[in-house]
């Protein structure tokens, strides 16, 4: 029988079984219903040859999966007979809405107010409550704020923004043209299945959380929150960062009571010296928008925090942080929104009318690093509304700002851009913008490492010898 999803010659098709018997038999009636309506049916469906390289791979694929795992896996049963329709775009939209209904019950049991703190800021985190808000959380603020808990590996956080892209772009979630193989297909679903849905808790994941229970469930005097304490520089960097905001974000809640305010200015100023410098700015900056939307109880609870942490030199006076920081996020949601060529522009205007030539202290590390994120664009391109913009804004970075700009590229969340080919064309452009600025030896020796470095530019982050520049480097910040 010929492959009547219209494959080529060099097509196999196995053996008959009674499934593909089946599965021909429905595919060439179908076929033959669009045929007599006039419809497209050339190029519909993909090649039963590429159909069966994506079931021959499905035992060893689903193999981690437990029974209870299988049984709630309704999006990955309909992956499936997309994927035996021929209809892989389909498919590939089933498995991230799996990926995603997973990852979204893994945030539920766990804390959801620390992780809603991680995701969103500003006025939509007010919205923000209980499980049942949980699609109101963008997929990539998902996936992002999973891997800051613990719950999605750096490793696993890189491979799922491959697939969101791909989900994105080659998918039935808006029209396209690309075509996926088979072996593609299997290998999206391994990722999804081994780095979300069966991923284990770390012990440190476990810890955090048994903690953010603790705080909030129990009275703890001194001698406790030191116990507590002698675990903390055995927390990575990143996850110590997040349990700081977490924190932070329980300490502000207008539904706290007393006692857990009390637990957290016991443990959070034994956390504080293992806070990176950025965070604790972010601390001042959550406090600037309380002030400047009138929400004088979360003002007040803000000051009390940075009090307990002997912190108030992260303080600002300058409602401007605030606004900054709100024309940020605006900025990236537009970057993440399916219109963000024509978004971006009137966005990043509004942040350079308020940022001027040079950005407060308080939001300077986060303002240069979204700048790099943007410039880069995303699989697409780059934004022709915003990226005149971008390279003014960039064009008035300063020596510092510079530096700042080339560490970005040591951040996960910009590496994982350089992995698509558009971003990755666009660093030699970055790197033509800060060259004049780069003023001292350090900075200019990571600079020329990293013009010169002949690997991929998502390895960047991962190269020894740039990791040892980068380090020297960020000793002049």
């Amino acid at each position: 029988m010929e492959d009547a999803a219209g494959g080529n010659g060099a097509d196999v098709v196995r053996a008959p079984s009674p499934v593909s018997d089946a599965v021909a038999q429905y595919e060439v009636a179908l076929l033959g219903v669009l045929e007599s309506r006039g419809l497209p049916a050339e190029g519909v469906l993909v090649g039963r040859a590429e159909r069966q390289k994506v079931f021959n791979n499905l035992d060893d694929v689903l193999e981690p999966l437990d029974a209870a795992h299988r049984a709630r896996s309704v999006y990955l049963s309909k992956f499936v007979f997309a994927v035996g329709a021929g209809l892989f775009d389909a498919a590939l939209n089933y498995l991230w809405d799996e990926t995603i209904s997973e990852l979204r019950r893994r945030v539920a049991g766990y804390d959801l107010n620390y992780f809603f703190d991680l995701a969103v800021h500003g006025e939509r985190r007010k919205r923000l409550k209980s499980a049942e808000d949980l699609p109101l959380v963008d997929d990539s603020e998902l996936v992002q704020a999973a891997n800051k808990m613990g719950l999605i590996s750096d490793v696993g956080f890189k491979h799922l923004e491959l697939v969101r892209y791909m989900r994105n772009y080659a998918s039935a979630a808006h029209p396209n043209q690309t075509e996926l193989t088979g072996i593609q297909l299997a290998g999206y679903m391994e990722t999804c299945i081994r780095e979300v849905i069966t991923l284990p808790e770390s012990a440190v994941v476990v810890e955090v959380r048994r903690l953010l229970a603790n705080i909030k469930t129990t009275t703890m005097d001194a001698g406790q929150a030191k116990q507590v304490a002698a675990t903390f520089s055995e927390i990575p960097a990143d996850q110590v960062n997040s349990l700081a905001q977490g924190l932070f974000g329980i300490y502000v809640d207008p539904s706290t009571s007393e006692p857990t305010r009390d637990n957290v200015r016991l443990v959070l100023p034994l956390l504080w010296p293992f806070v990176d410098n950025d965070v604790k700015r972010l601390f001042g900056v959550r406090h600037a928008r309380y002030v400047a939307n009138h929400d004088a109880d979360q003002a007040k609870w803000a000051r009390e925090v940075l009090t307990a942490v002997d912190g108030l030199a992260y303080l600002t006076d300058d409602m401007r942080v605030a606004e900054i920081d709100e024309a940020l996020d605006a900025l990236m949601s537009a970057h993440h929104g399916f219109d963000n060529f024509y978004t971006e522009g009137p966005a990043v205007r509004r942040l350079a009318a308020l940022v001027g030539t040079t950005p407060p202290a308080a939001v300077r590390e986060e303002y240069v690093t979204s700048l790099v994120y943007l410039l880069l664009g995303n699989g697409s391109g780059t934004s022709w509304s915003a990226d005149p913009v971008y390279r003014e804004l960039i064009g008035n970075f300063s020596p510092n700002d510079a530096r700042l700009a080339l560490l970005s590229l040591f951040d996960l969340k910009v590496s994982s851009k350089l992995q698509l080919s558009r971003p990755a064309s666009q660093l030699p452009a970055l790197l033509d913008l800060l060259d004049s600025k780069v003023a001292d030896a350090p900075t200019r020796a990571l600079f020329d490492g990293i013009r010169d470095f002949t690997g991929s530019p998502e390895s960047i982050r991962l190269d020894s010898n740039l990791k040892r520049l980068a380090s020297e480097a960020r000793l002049l910040t």
